[in-house]
């Protein structure tokens, strides 16, 4: 084969895999539930929903009976783009909003609960959930030219990008003692056809410059893959202080989510037709997730919690997305991102019995991040356009039991009965902001391509809504 057209893979390939929805930076989505995105995703210490098969499955054993949430997020916003020649562009989630939206499903059932008691007080859970992605759309008109002394040449223009993976979690947790508690379970990430493009995917059209030529200029091109790996996680939820009804005034959790990589096997594509076979190596890093709750109210009326948690992403592992061909060459591509940290903040506030709803508890809640960019103006691509960025939360939680009447159509629940007859029926919704600092870019060198092509300004603001209905068995 030619080899400035088995060349062209590469040019793909160097934008292809490590962009984002853009969340607490990199392709990272942390929020995985309505009631931890209220708070800003601080809740590794509380964990007292469903939920918790994500944020600190250890904090599983704090649930009764079986519990069931399903949820969604509905993120929109753009990325307005400048040149240093004056052009401008603008990236969205190929549409208003991002579609399929990111969602959660989750599981729980205390063993000890359903008359399982020879295991002693064992929980188990399972999740679904997106904890990794992207979608990601340019305009098809031509918008990264390059640096001013070579704006006069073309260059190859990304115009889609998607990275919709799933995240099965098989999960366990053990109360060994009244303070501690200990989690440990599978992450199997997977693509699923019924869910977005079913693979890593990225279109891009041709310059017809260079190792391009022989495609032609404007030439639609696609790379594509995907593949199926395991990692696993390990939590720990220690209550140090308990107030008389044996209700938590003080937790540390703590959170360990190792590393896995994923093959990526796929095609080249030129104006649909296969040009040749390539894979390449996505790394999902291995994650450190801290927190400390505190309760400086909690009576039988109301409960108040303070809680700060630090998240540890190991970047660092996204060294490079080399380029393996059918002809079995290789071509280095570099990335060289950077480890960094996430502080967050996050409180809640409940009324467990409010006088004028006797049958239902209601959560005001409310969280702030700020995250740090991993990725270094050199190997920046406009398909992953992050910067440092700050996250603004606030939502609402509200939870149906007894003889309440949710939404007005059925009753909640009771206490008593069988296990599978529900006791109660919930309600979290919350609302975020996520601003990403300015971001100018200069100096970067992406792979074949025309150095400082990506080169200019960033200025991205997204909006997350999010909904779990949340049934207590």
């Amino acid at each position: 084969m030619n080899r400035s057209l088995r060349l062209a893979p590469a040019v793909a390939v160097s934008l292809l895999l490590f962009p984002a929805f853009a969340h607490a930076g990199g392709f990272r989505i942390l929020d995985q539930s309505a009631s931890g995105t209220a708070q800003s995703n601080a809740i590794t210490a509380q964990a007292d929903d469903p939920s918790a098969v994500y944020y600190n499955p250890a904090g599983m054993t704090q649930l009764r009976g079986v519990q069931f949430s399903i949820g969604t997020l509905l993120i929109g916003g753009t990325t307005a783009y400048t040149s240093p020649t004056g052009q401008t562009g603008t990236g969205t989630f190929d549409g208003s909003i991002a579609y399929p939206p990111p969602s959660n499903l989750y599981i729980t059932a205390n063993l000890k609960d359903l008359g399982v008691t020879a295991l002693g007080d064992l929980s188990a859970g399972l999740a679904v959930v997106a904890p990794f992605g992207t979608l990601q759309r340019w305009p098809n008109s031509g918008v990264f030219t390059g640096v001013p002394a070579l704006s006069g040449q073309a260059n190859t223009d990304l115009t889609f990008q998607s990275l919709e993976l799933l995240n099965i979690k098989p999960t366990l947790a053990y109360r060994l003692t009244d303070q501690l508690s200990f989690g440990i379970g599978a992450d199997i990430y997977t693509f699923a056809s019924f869910w977005g493009q079913g693979q890593a995917e990225t279109q891009l059209n041709s310059s017809g410059l260079g190792a391009l030529a022989p495609l032609g200029g404007g030439t639609p091109l696609e790379i594509n893959g995907k593949d199926t790996a395991a990692g696993f996680n390990v939590s720990m939820m220690y209550t140090p202080l308990r107030n008389a009804e044996g209700k938590p005034l003080a937790n540390i959790g703590l959170v360990y989510r190792s590393q896995a990589t994923l093959h990526l096997k796929g095609q080249f594509l030129a104006a649909g037709a296969l040009v040749m076979d390539a894979n390449t190596t996505l790394v999902l890093p291995q994650i450190i997730t801290g927190g400390i709750a505190l309760w400086p109210v909690r009576d039988q009326d109301h409960e108040w919690k303070l809680e700060l948690d630090v998240d540890y992403t190991d970047w660092k592992s996204v060294r490079n997305s080399d380029v393996h061909l059918s002809d079995n060459s290789t071509i280095p591509v570099n990335r060289n991102w950077r480890s960094g940290f996430t502080p967050m903040i996050g409180t809640e506030y409940k009324w467990l019995r409010p006088e004028k709803l006797p049958h239902w508890e209601i959560a005001a809640r409310a969280g702030y991040w700020f995250s740090q960019t991993p990725i270094p103006d050199a190997t920046f691509s406009p398909g992953v356009p992050d910067s440092d960025n700050h996250a603004i939360s606030f939502g609402l939680g509200l939870m149906c039991k007894d003889k309440g009447r949710f939404l007005g159509m059925f009753q909640c629940g009771s206490e008593g009965g069988h296990w599978y007859r529900p006791k109660a029926v919930g309600l979290d919704v919350a609302f975020q902001t996520l601003i990403y600092e300015t971001r100018t870019v200069s100096g970067s060198q992406p792979a074949l391509t025309i150095p400082g092509a990506v080169d200019g300004k960033y200025e991205t603001t997204y909006y997350v809504g999010s909904i779990n209905l949340r049934v207590n068995f």
